[in-house]
């Protein structure tokens, strides 16, 4: 599993994250506080502060084709 902050500034940042992160079988946790959802429900995402870092948890060790095209939304 990998773990690294990320950040979503706009509704098209969501949506662009989204679509991403569909294109993988590999399941994606999104934290914020104490709040998890799933980082392919678009609803799911908007229920989070967005104003703040969220944490992403990729449940795969082999994902560095995901991660490279998240770079823009990593810190």
């Amino acid at each position: 599993m990998k773990t690294m902050n990320i950040t979503l500034n706009s509704i098209n940042d969501v949506k662009s994250f989204v679509n991403i992160v569909n294109r993988y079988e590999y399941d994606v946790d999104l934290t914020s506080g104490r709040y998890v959802v799933d980082a392919k429900s678009i609803m799911g995402i908007f229920s989070l502060d967005l104003a703040k870092p969220i944490k992403m948890d990729i449940h795969s060790d082999n994902c560095d084709d995901l991660v490279s095209e998240l770079k823009p939304y990593i810190i």
